[in-house]
């Protein structure tokens, strides 16, 4: 916006274009890291039996002879003993140690894998227990140990038991995050189709266990060529946005699950427009909206699991050059969803500050460059609850900022509506912040405001704003904007 010529600090002609400029490049820089953040993890399951879970019936860190015996005992006598046995052993399983002794043992996986194949249900059940405890390993070679059974594994997704879908499941999410080879492995051993069988699942907890195992799979580093096309190629994306519908059949823990992995194909941008031709920004949208309505019902327990990872996906498809040309903006409802935002936005203040960069990074990209969003935030007279904000923390600062700059630059028309108003008087105070982005971000708007308002420059001077410009003078990153803006305020 600024330039140097002759020695001289002036405003360039083309201000706007260039203050847009400087906020699309942060704005490229916050959405880097917001599809950086991963939430690679492994999950367990130990429904221990009573009897199993008492204080007398810790597990002792088995030897190689035992680990040997055991699995002797697995194969041989009555079934009761042979479940017995390998008890015991997934119980000894759970210590790293006797995990380290079970794969260096010969023969020990290959045994394991002949009862995980047996036609007998509660040594198959006790096999992939066995199995599920050493997915839990944080060591790479305890899962390509287990490479030999992903085929079977895989098999099982098929089984008339939900139960044991579930913990097959876990047990492949678990393998996923730890190895590569595993993942080589179970691609073309059919791991997609698989999933996309098992997503039709009537049962919630499979659900869930399968969100779970796709997240962990979409976040491998290989995913956006390897992996994620082959997933949007399938019937997945279709049946996730299903299961993102808002109604009574609407499933929290399913839902925090398919909108983390939505999240992270949207990151990948290997294919959004396919997305959001299928409806996935109307989806998402009426999901924000359902979850401003539990807010206001008070049914907001866990509410931040899910809004979380669905601002995320709203916010970055609309930052997808396909969102105008496929209709992306006319599957969000102006008015209804920026007062949905705000709802969620007060919420977030009340209980989950945390949350608040999120909101405001979604209004953000709405307001961008949708002149009708602009509007909703001023007709709906949001103006000052946003201001309201400031204080919070140097990033909301900034968000809020920038959402008031996207207003501003649309020109005098909405310059207007923003004068008179408790505006100018927030910006003067955000002039005594140390932060040097909050306040390079309010000389943005203060110079948008002086071109659009010009009737804002003189109770800017009578409020003493020269005087709160000179705190910044001095500051490198900060001197050429302070001095244009002098120059500006002297001049009008």
């Amino acid at each position: 916006m600024w330039s140097r010529r002759q020695g001289c600090l002036r405003p360039v002609v083309c201000g706007v274009e260039e203050l847009r400029r400087r906020r699309r490049e942060r704005e490229a820089v916050l959405r880097k890291a917001r599809r950086e953040q991963q939430l690679v993890s492994k999950r367990l399951l130990r429904d221990d039996a009573p009897e199993e879970a008492g204080e007398g019936c810790v597990s002792a860190i088995l030897g190689e002879t035992e680990v040997q015996q055991l699995l002797w005992q697995a194969q041989r006598g009555t079934e009761e003993k042979r479940e017995r046995a390998l008890v015991s052993l997934r119980r000894g399983l759970q210590h790293p140690e006797t995990q380290q002794t079970f794969i260096r043992l010969e023969g020990s996986m290959r045994t394991l894998v002949g009862l995980l194949t047996s036609n007998q249900a509660l040594l198959q059940l006790e096999a992939a227990r066995c199995l599920h405890e050493l997915s839990h390993s944080e060591q790479s070679t305890v899962a390509e140990a287990c490479l030999p059974a992903t085929s079977y594994l895989l098999t099982y997704l098929s089984s008339h038991s939900s139960d044991f879908i579930e913990l097959c499941l876990y047990t492949l999410g678990n393998l996923i995050v730890e190895s590569e080879a595993v993942r080589r492995q179970l691609l073309p051993q059919g791991i997609v189709p698989a999933l996309a069988a098992c997503i039709q699942s009537p049962h919630v907890a499979v659900l869930e266990a399968l969100g779970f195992t796709l997240s962990q799979l979409l976040q491998a580093k290989e995913a956006p060529q390897t992996i994620i096309p082959s997933i949007l190629a399938s019937t997945l994306p279709q049946h996730m946005l299903q299961l993102l519908q808002p109604g009574p059949k609407l499933n929290p823990g399913v839902a925090v699950e398919f909108a983390w992995c939505l999240h992270y194909i949207i990151c990948s941008q290997v294919s959004n427009s396919l997305l959001i031709a299928h409806g996935a920004l109307s989806t998402l949208g009426l999901l924000l909206l359902d979850l401003a309505e539990a807010v206001q019902r008070s049914e907001d327990a866990g509410l931040e699991l899910l809004a979380c990872p669905v601002l995320r996906c709203v916010s970055n498809l609309l930052t997808e050059a396909e969102v105008e040309t496929v209709g992306g903006q006319m599957q969000l409802r102006d008015e209804r969803v920026v007062a949905a935002l705000f709802i969620l936005l007060q919420f977030f203040f009340q209980k989950q500050p945390s949350l608040l960069p999120e909101g405001l990074w979604l209004l953000n990209n709405l307001t961008a460059n949708s002149p009708s969003f602009c509007t909703s935030l001023l007709s709906l007279d949001l103006i000052e609850p946003l201001l309201q904000l400031l204080p919070l923390s140097n990033v909301v600062s900034v968000m809020v900022l920038t959402v008031l700059c996207n207003v501003a630059e649309k020109g005098p028309a909405y310059c207007q509506r923003l004068w008179p108003g408790p505006l100018l008087p927030a910006l003067l105070q955000t002039l005594f912040f140390s932060d040097t982005e909050v306040v390079g971000q309010s000389l943005e708007l203060l110079h948008l405001l002086f071109l659009y308002q010009p009737e804002a420059v003189q109770v800017f001077l009578q409020q003493s704003g020269l005087q709160a410009l000179e705190r910044h003078q001095e500051e490198a990153q900060l001197q050429d904007r302070v001095y244009a803006l002098q120059q500006a305020a002297l001049q009008g």
